[in-house]
């Protein structure tokens, strides 16, 4: 048991991680050569091409010491990106230490103090490394000066590795060993096993991925999952996570494997929860589990209607491999029927579209993304609170009392030459400024507090070109605050268009309405009949734009004659058309509502 190390690897997107985890595999004789290609751990296609780590991954190593001892590695991979701050929360609980790994060239980011003061709090023992010392740009000396700021650590305990040519990776598995401390050996006690990860397998149900804390684990044991209070699945299989999944007959305190048990849903084993014998149980869960939330909300709906059962069985296709993923049908006037869809982020929101895409083959359309919003109705002399998360089920204007929405607190990293433009990147969107702290190498932390609804559209790609990519976001949740909302309408011949809908703030409606009615009289074809484009809050109007009418020439037969029979024939067609107008319903071609869900915040 003394021979177990159990740690996880923190770094910011692509800061080495995963090319760091391939040279162990390597070095520890984990994998063969024929098997090796970059990036192992990465499953998923996307995730080899983006550079980014999207689903948690475990996976054990044997490493033999120069003095003969061997000792066993479980490496908990995180994900990097703060859609999935809650699995990194879960991965780091399942370890007894973090490798805080910095790129030598790019220095600490945003997202790497927010997991190191997660690993803090779990009382994790951190070893600072200094990656890709290797690259031309590298500044190893500077880059260790912010580690040794940011933690308080002696310069000589820093390790300086390369893990695209494999320099100082053996000095850093001897560190393993001598820093990070074993897990606690409490056998005794009844079974807990704490979940950090799960997938679905089509064949054999929900896989957990369990760090046992406490007790002993054994094949074909009852297990009870204390969170969702489930007592019907025997441990009909358990193991070792190596490259592929190794069978043993048990699992005790310190170690981490899997359970396969037939579970039939993944949201029987979610992640966080806590797995103890049905019999002798333990009295307590493990402390931190929590109902993953959606905070990003957005309608998808098939271009083509007949595709929607198809797009049905793709979202449930997803949702069994990713438990944050909620969707519920929904219907609009405009583009038929369709999916509310629930996601973690912005980033979660892409990996869902893009993989609908390529594994799918789904054309889809996706409605701009908006947050939840806590809106007070007062009706018939009483108030009750709703939760809205799509514009069109917004209560009439002249029904809300108040309306409150999330805010975040967002930590920006960037180099002092940027504080410009991020300040007014963040005042335009309503940002509340509260600190700014200057860090080593001519760099500062700037915290803003800002409403989740200005970040989740395009903050983060106008904060990467206001800098040059150079600036890093992380942020969290903080809490409701009351704001100046309002649901603003498109109507097209007094008719409202659902799917165009949006909550936005009071002093930012007329702006985004005059803008949407001038996009939408570009794109809306000429109609035989004048067309109204308007913009509303409640029943008033704040933006105008008219479609003329095509006119046909009625007069073109006559020639010559009294000018009477000329002004019959333009009133009878005037008739025709406010008749036409009466009946006529205005299509909305496809590239019209793709250009203005597509506009940017800017445009709006």
């Amino acid at each position: 048991m003394n021979n177990i190390r159990n740690f996880c690897i923190i770094a910011h997107i692509d800061h080495g991680k995963s090319t760091l985890a391939d040279r162990l595999l390597e070095k520890t004789g984990t994998i063969t050569e024929r098997e090796m290609q970059a990036q192992v751990l990465d499953d998923m296609d996307l995730e080899r091409e983006r550079g980014i780590t999207i689903k948690s991954h475990a996976i054990r190593m044997d490493y033999k010491r120069p003095n003969g001892e061997t000792y066993i590695f479980n490496l908990i991979d995180t994900p990097g990106h703060v859609d999935f701050a809650y699995e990194v929360s879960r991965a780091l609980k399942a370890c007894e230490g973090a490798l805080l790994i910095v790129d030598a060239a790019q220095g600490i980011e945003a997202q790497t103090i927010s997991n190191l003061y997660q690993a803090i709090d779990q009382n994790l023992e951190i070893v600072p490394v200094l990656n890709k010392i290797d690259l031309p740009g590298a500044d190893p000396e500077g880059i260790s000066q912010q580690i040794v700021d940011l933690i308080g650590c002696e310069p000589d305990e820093i390790l300086k590795v390369s893990g695209k040519t494999g320099e100082g990776v053996e000095e850093l598995m001897e560190a393993i060993v001598e820093r990070i401390p074993g897990p606690k050996r409490e056998a005794e006690k009844p079974l807990r096993a704490l979940i950090f990860d799960s997938i679905f397998n089509t064949y054999r149900g929900s896989i957990a991925y369990v760090r046992v804390m406490e007790g002993t684990l054994r094949k074909g044991d009852s297990i009870y999952f204390m969170e969702t209070q489930i007592d019907e699945y025997d441990a009909e299989e358990i193991g070792y996570l190596k490259l592929k999944k190794e069978p043993t007959d048990k699992l005790e305190a310190g170690e981490v494997g899997y359970v396969i048990g037939s579970v039939k849903s993944l949201q029987d084993a979610r992640v966080g929860d806590t797995i103890t014998h049905s019999k002798n149980r333990a009295t307590e869960p493990i402390p931190g589990y929590k109902e993953v939330k959606p905070m990003v909300f957005s309608g998808i709906y098939p271009t083509n209607a007949e595709d929607f059962e198809d797009l049905r069985g793709a979202l449930e296709k997803l949702q069994l491999n990713d438990a944050s993923l909620q969707y519920q049908p929904e219907t609009s006037k405009a583009l038929g029927f369709g999916f509310r869809t629930g996601f973690l982020g912005l980033l979660h929101m892409e990996i869902v579209q893009e993989r609908l895409d390529r594994e799918f083959n789904m054309d889809i359309i996706t409605t701009v993304p908006n947050v939840k919003y806590e809106v007070v109705v007062s009706h018939k002399g009483e108030e009750f609170k709703k939760l809205v998360d799509n514009p069109s089920e917004m209560p009439d204007a002249g029904k809300v009392e108040t309306v409150f929405e999330p805010y975040i607190k967002a930590s920006i990293i960037t180099p002092a030459d940027y504080i410009g433009p991020i300040m007014k990147l963040c005042q335009d969107r309503r940002g509340v400024y509260i600190n700014q702290l200057f860090m080593q190498n001519n760099r500062v932390e700037i915290i803003y507090e800002l409403p989740m609804a200005e970040v989740v559209f395009d903050f983060y790609d106008k904060l990467k070109s206001g800098t040059r990519g150079y600036a890093s976001l992380d942020y969290e949740f903080i809490e409701y605050r009351k704001g100046d909302l309002v649901r603003l309408d498109i109507l097209l011949n007094g008719e409202p268009v659902d799917a165009l809908s949006s909550i936005t703030h009071r002093d930012k409606a007329y702006e985004q309405g005059r803008k949407i009615c001038g996009k939408l009289k570009e794109l809306i074809p000429r109609q035989q009949y004048e067309v109204a484009v308007q913009a509303a809050i409640g029943s008033r109007v704040i933006a105008r734009d008219t479609i003329r009418a095509l006119k046909k020439d009625v007069t073109a037969k006559c020639y010559g004659g009294d000018i009477t029979r000329k002004r019959k024939l333009i009133e009878k067609q005037k008739e025709g058309k406010k008749r036409m107008k009466q009946v006529g319903s205005v299509d909305i071609p496809q590239e019209a509502f793709l250009a203005v869900l597509s506009m940017d915040e800017d445009d709006r």
